[in-house]
């Protein structure tokens, strides 16, 4: 009883961390050996969530984090980036890109993890996957045109670049401004991860006011 209470103390102390003073490096989170290049404007702040839909902990952290990216202030861009390990991951990966170019990933992003870990599909077949899609206005054709396309292939090879650069061993992983690493086991838990992260984007604030 003890862990699982301490646990829960834990989780219930984290509301009061939202203070970046209060944050502890190498226990509320890493920094990457180096940092890595963001994509967002100048005096943005990028939040990246590296995933995978396959990974059941990944999909558990979609509800909290929706809840945090939908009251994201306005220097705060967050992005999703698929994980690449080989195998389900690339696959699943170039669905996210393929879905991204068709224009319907805001729409397919929360179902597919249902489909998979609700409805038990595997959606690691381009077949499979465009017959998905075909429910959310595209046509399959138009599905396997992009999933094969040199474009979303492209994406998939920069993800999987990225990944390694970010030096990830795991997901669900939440990294902030290219620097800060935040996991399930830093955060205590995936619903603290988002709690974090905002305190995280309070340290770099912080810092680019020095």
């Amino acid at each position: 009883m003890l862990k699982p209470l301490m646990l829960v103390l834990a989780g219930l102390a984290l509301p009061g961390l939202a203070s970046a003073q209060n944050l502890v490096e190498g226990e509320h989170y890493e920094v990457l050996p180096e940092p890595v290049e963001t994509r967002v404007d100048e005096g943005q702040i990028e939040v990246t969530e590296a995933f995978w839909y396959g990974c059941p902990h990944c999909d558990n952290l979609e509800e909290p984090l929706n809840a945090w990216v939908a009251e994201l202030p306005d220097d705060v861009s967050f992005q999703r980036m698929p994980a690449t390990m080989g195998g389900d991951w690339n696959q699943h990966a170039l669905a996210f890109y393929a879905a991204e170019e068709l224009g319907i990933l805001d729409a397919i992003h929360d179902d597919f993890f249902h489909a998979i870990h609700e409805e038990g599909r595997s959606l690691t077949g381009n077949a499979e996957i465009a017959e998905f899609f075909s429910d959310y206005g595209v046509s399959e054709e138009e599905a396997q045109q992009a999933l094969g396309s040199f474009a979303v292939k492209s994406q998939v090879n920069q993800a999987n670049s990225r990944m390694r650069k970010m030096r990830l061993m795991g997901v669900p992983a939440l990294i902030v401004d290219g620097r800060y690493l935040v996991s399930p086991s830093s955060a205590g838990s995936l619903a603290n991860m988002p709690q974090i992260a905002e305190a995280l984007v309070g340290k770099v604030r912080e810092e680019r006011e020095d």
